[in-house]
């Protein structure tokens, strides 16, 4: 099971000053996570997610979540 409070850490420590919000959509390893960053600006959506996967990435491989939903808006 997916601890929501350490996976907004992770996304923070990588994304200063982002605003993130981590929710469990089912179960504790299906997520949603919320995030507006100002370094996703200019970026496709793509590369934002990208930002996003990078620092759960191992949380991912080791089966800690199994899914993980994403919005992405850039901080204005």
């Amino acid at each position: 099971m997916a601890d929501t409070a350490e996976i907004e850490t992770l996304l923070q420590d990588a994304l200063p000053g982002a605003q993130i919000s981590v929710s469990d959509m089912h179960g504790g390893d299906h997520l949603f996570a919320h995030v507006t960053a100002p370094q996703f600006d200019g970026l496709s959506l793509i590369a934002q997610h990208k930002l996003v996967y990078a620092p759960v990435q191992h949380l991912i491989d080791d089966g800690t979540i199994h899914a993980l939903k994403i919005k992405t808006e850039v901080a204005t």
